[in-house]
């Protein structure tokens, strides 16, 4: 039978790609006065910020984040 989730789904908040992705979405849920103090306190432009947390996701799911899983 084919799985929708991995099997150690319960354990996916520990997940570094997971992690990185809901920096994402928490970025992207941030009023745009609230993305521009952080911006300026960083130095950096916005879209370079939301940038950063894809690549990080995007590492996170080609590094080994425990055990080998079945799926």
């Amino acid at each position: 039978m084919n799985r929708i989730l991995v099997p150690d789904w319960r354990a996916a908040w520990k997940w570094f790609s997971v992690q990185a992705s809901a920096l994402i979405v928490i970025w992207a849920a941030l009023p745009t006065d609230a993305q521009a103090a952080v911006v300026s306190l960083l130095g950096v432009q916005p879209a370079s910020v939301a940038g950063v947390l894809a690549l990080l996701a995007i590492v996170g799911r080609l590094i080994a984040q425990g055990e080998k899983s079945d799926v």
